[in-house]
């Protein structure tokens, strides 16, 4: 039996929750990982794991043995990153899931710039505005507008994203132009934006000095994907506010217009997400801090033309937030 591959599953399959899903990150076949878990559990003299139809669940002795060959592995894997990363660029491949609107509008544009530095980096975008299970989909990092509440992810913040509110010419015509918030809750529509955990469209908000008025118009239609939100407000279906990076080129081309300019949302912040029980390996980690300093580069470069769309936060704000684990920048 080979320990350090028995030991990678088995800690898979703790973290997976399941003998199937740690077979699929692990791209392996599922009797390969029950045999070496059972291996495993032979050469050590105890159970690891108990097996029901629906789940697996973690002895005592296995809990333990969990908590140490983590470590051991993050060691390891810690130890021959440190010096296959000083004798060669770093390789093989990193999975990314971020919105379609970043992809098309940000990432895209940018990537030979990073595929010249690091040519043996393979990326896998995983594009879509969708609940992502890290451990279960193998997914190395994450780029999330909002702050994370999941204790279990480590978060740099790179960024803020300025929202505007937005409107096809073709609407304001028809439903004439709004002259303060509280004008869209009749006569008006909104173009809803919802998240599948939130079950529910996320309402307009709008400050002007110290006076903040939350929103919620009559939606026409409600989207969980960025790029379709704003195509909505291009075709003239109601009123959006959405980052104006993903408005810029409609605005450009007269398809929409800014109203309301005079009131703005707070903006906002913008993460890189990824499991506090993976360890962040050289290649996740040229990869994070390319893509930080993309997104600052881009806000820069507007800061020469319009107003910002995307701001870098303040100095003492750029740091890894999590109760066990910090990245450095």
């Amino acid at each position: 039996m080979d320990q350090l591959t028995a030991m990678r599953v088995f800690t898979r399959v703790v973290e997976t929750g399941n003998f199937s899903k740690a077979a699929l990150s692990l791209k392996m076949p599922k009797t390969t990982v029950t045999n070496l878990v059972q291996g495993l559990e032979g050469h050590l003299g105890t159970k690891l794991l108990n097996r029901t139809t629906r789940q697996v669940v973690v002895t005592n002795d296995g809990a333990l043995y969990y908590e140490r060959a983590s470590r051991l592995l993050a060691d390891l894997d810690e130890l021959d990153g440190s010096v296959s990363s000083s004798q060669a660029q770093p390789s093989g491949k990193v999975r990314v899931a971020l919105s379609g609107a970043f992809a098309d509008q940000i990432i895209m544009p940018a990537l030979c710039d990073f595929h010249s530095r690091y040519p043996k980096i393979q990326l896998e975008l995983d594009i879509g505005d969708r609940i992502v299970d890290y451990i279960a989909e193998n997914v190395d990092c994450a780029l999330r507008g909002g702050t994370p509440n999941d204790q279990s992810l480590v978060a740099r913040k790179v960024a803020e994203l300025e929202l505007r509110t937005y409107a096809a010419p073709l609407y304001l015509e028809k439903r004439g132009m709004p002259k303060h918030p509280d004008d869209l809750r009749s006569g008006h529509a909104g173009i809803g934006y919802m998240k599948a955990y939130a079950g529910r469209n996320f309402p307009m908000v709008f400050r002007q000095d110290d006076t903040v008025i939350e929103v919620q118009p009559d939606y026409v239609i409600s989207v969980n994907d960025a790029r379709s939100y704003v195509a909505a407000a291009t075709a003239g279906i109601g009123i959006a506010q959405a980052a104006c990076f993903m408005a810029r080129d409609a605005v450009e081309r007269g398809e929409l217009v800014e109203i309301l300019a005079e009131w703005r949302r707070d903006p906002i912040p913008l993460y890189i997400v990824y499991p506090q029980t993976r360890h962040l390996s050289n290649k996740v980690r040229v990869f994070v801090d390319w893509l930080a300093k993309l997104l600052q580069d881009v806000e820069r470069a507007q800061r020469n033309g319009n107003a910002a769309c995307l701001r870098p936060p303040e100095a003492a704000e750029i740091e890894i937030m999590s109760a066990t684990q910090r990245l450095s920048a």
